[in-house]
C-alpha cells in the first residue's frame, strides 16, 4: 500500500494497532461522524463546473469522511434528476434551477434541496461564424480593431430582425429549461431587445412570442449541432464554448460573468427524504465538497492546471486538457487568437462561492415567473419561503464549523452572520443595468423591460 492510498479510516485502524503495541504516537484527528450510509453514487454531466466533485474523489476527500463513493456521468439533466429522485443516485451534480423547480411542482415533484453550491460564473454565449460575421458591423471596436467587451445582445438584433423580415427561424440552443443557461441566454437576448419567448400553462415550449427560439440541446452536442446549422448560437458551460473556437466552427461573444457578474451556477443536489434520512452522511459529504472546492480556488489558482489534467480524463469531462485549459486556468479565448484574462471565469471557494444563499435561489424564482414557467403571480412571501426550503445554508454551516475546528480551513473563509441574502447586485454588475435585491422578488421582476410583470399572465 502507498502512502498516497491512505485514507483517515485506514490509518487510524493501522495506528490503533501500533499504540497497542506502543511504538508510535498517532497525529489527532477531529472525531469522524457516524455516517449512516458510507457507500454512495454521485451523478454529474460533463462540465468543468463538475471539478468539485472529481476534486473530493481523486483527493480522498470522500475518504477522510468515511465516504466510499461512486462518480457517474449521465445522459443528460432529466436523467440526472430523475435517477436522484428515485433514489438510483444519492445525490448529484444540478443546475441551480432543478432543485427549485422539482420543488414546486416544475416539469417533476420532488422535494430536492442543496446544502451546497458548486460555482459562480462558467458559462458563455457562442454564435457560429456566419452570424458572427453579421454582428460585427455592430460591436464598437478598440484602437487596435478588437471588439470591445462585453458584447451586448444590441449588435444582434438587426440579425435577428433580418432573419425574421425574411421568414427564417433563427434557433438557439440552451441545456434544460429550468437551467442557469436558459436564463443567461433570455437575460441576455432581453437586454438587447430580443423576445426569447414566454412559457404557459398549455404551451411549455417556452416560444410563445418568442424573436429567438430557444430549445434544449446537451451541452457535449451543442458543438457539432451549431456546425450542422440546426442552431445558429447557444449558451453552455465550459468546455463546450472553447471546443468551437478550438474546431474553428463559433465565437464566444460573451461570458456570464459579464452578464452578471459572480452570478451563482451549478448546486449539489439532494432529496430532503435523503437528508432526514442520514443526517451525518449528509454533513460528510458537504464537508468533503468544501474541502475540494477550497483546494481549487487555494493560493490563486495554483492547483488548476492539476485540476485540467484530472478533468480530461474520460471519466470526468473527456475533452482536450488544452481545450478545458483555456477557461480553467483564468483566461478566456472569443475569437481564435483572441485569447482575454478572466480571472473569476471559473469560482469555486472564492466570494463564498459555496455558501448557498436564499438570493442566489430567488434569482432562479424570478427568472420561471418571468417567462411564464410560473403562470400566476406570487407573494414576496412565497419567494422567499420557497428559497428556504431548498437551500439549506443551517447543514453548510455545520458542515464549514467542524472543517474549522479540524484545522482544513480557516474561520474567515465563511459567511457566518448573514441572514442568506447578498447583499443587493449593483447596476454595474449587471449587462443591462438593472440591479438586483433578493429581498424584494416582485419589485425586481417588475423593473425588467421584457417579461412578465407582476400580476400578468402568459395565457392570458
Amino acid at each position: 500500500m502507498t502512502f498516497k492510498s491512505l485514507t483517515r479510516r485506514t490509518i487510524l485502524a493501522a495506528g490503533t494497532s501500533l499504540m497497542l503495541a506502543g511504538s508510535v504516537v498517532m497525529p489527532s484527528f477531529a472525531e469522524e461522524l457516524d455516517v449512516e450510509k458510507d457507500e454512495l453514487k454521485f451523478g454529474f454531466i460533463k462540465l468543468t463546473d463538475m471539478a468539485p466533485l472529481a476534486i473530493a474523489y481523486e483527493k480522498g476527500y470522500f475518504e477522510d469522511e468515511g465516504l466510499f463513493v461512486t462518480l457517474e456521468p449521465q445522459a443528460n439533466w432529466k436523467v440526472l434528476l430523475d435517477r436522484t429522485i428515485t433514489g438510483e443516485l444519492d445525490g448529484s451534480h444540478m443546475l441551480a434551477g432543478q432543485p427549485l423547480a422539482a420543488t414546486i411542482g416544475y416539469g417533476t415533484k420532488a422535494h430536492i434541496v442543496t446544502p451546497f453550491s458548486m460555482d459562480l460564473n462558467g458559462n458563455g454565449i457562442t454564435v457560429s461564424n456566419e452570424i458572427w460575421e453579421m454582428m460585427k458591423p455592430n460591436i464598437p471596436k478598440d484602437a487596435e480593431g478588437k471588439p470591445i467587451h462585453p458584447i451586448k445582445a444590441d449588435a444582434l438584433k438587426p440579425v435577428v430582425d433580418k432573419f425574421i423580415s425574411e421568414g427564417k427561424p433563427f434557433n438557439m440552443g440552451m441545456v434544460f429549461p429550468v437551467s442557469t443557461h436558459n436564463y443567461e441566454l433570455r437575460y441576455w437576448l432581453a437586454s438587447g431587445g430580443i423576445h426569447p419567448g414566454f412559457y404557459s400553462s398549455t404551451d411549455t415550449s417556452g416560444q410563445l412570442k418568442a424573436d429567438a427560439l430557444l430549445s434544449v440541446t446537451p451541452p457535449p452536442q451543442m458543438p457539432a449541432t451549431l456546425e450542422a446549422g440546426t442552431i445558429y448560437g447557444y449558451c453552455v458551460g465550459e468546455p463546450w464554448n472553447q471546443a468551437a473556437v478550438f474546431k474553428g466552427i463559433g465565437v464566444p461573444v460573451i461570458t456570464d460573468y459579464e452578464i452578471w457578474k459572480n452570478n451563482p451556477e451549478k448546486v449539489f443536489g439532494l432529496t430532503k427524504e435523503f437528508t432526514e434520512k442520514y443526517p451525518n452522511t449528509t454533513l460528510a459529504i458537504t464537508k468533503a465538497l468544501i474541502r475540494a472546492a477550497k483546494w481549487l480556488d487555494e493560493n490563486d489558482n495554483a492547483n488548476r492546471m492539476e485540476a485540467v489534467e484530472i478533468l480530461a480524463r474520460s471519466e470526468y469531462v473527456g475533452a482536450d486538457a488544452e481545450v478545458i485549459a483555456n477557461s480553467m486556468t483564468g483566461t478566456f479565448e472569443y475569437e481564435k487568437g483572441d485569447k482575454r484574462p478572466v480571472p473569476d471565469f471559473n469560482v469555486f471557494y472564492r466570494y463564498y462561492a459555496t455558501y448557498p444563499y436564499y438570493s442566489d435561489a430567488i434569482w432562479y424564482l424570478t427568472q420561471m415567473r418571468r417567462w411564464g414557467q410560473i403562470t400566476e403571480p406570487k407573494s414576496d412571501e412565497w419567494f422567499h419561503e420557497t428559497a428556504k426550503s431548498v437551500y439549506r445554508p443551517d447543514i453548510y454551516l455545520k458542515a464549514a464549523r467542524m472543517l474549522v475546528d479540524e484545522g482544513h480551513v480557516a474561520e474567515a473563509d465563511f459567511p457566518w452572520e448573514t441572514d442568506g441574502y447578498k447583499a443587493p447586485t449593483p447596476a454595474a454588475d449587471v449587462i443591462d443595468g438593472i440591479p438586483y435585491d433578493g429581498r424584494k422578488p416582485n419589485a425586481y421582476i417588475d423593473s425588467l423591460n421584457i417579461g412578465l410583470k407582476f400580476s400578468q399572465s402568459a395565457d392570458g
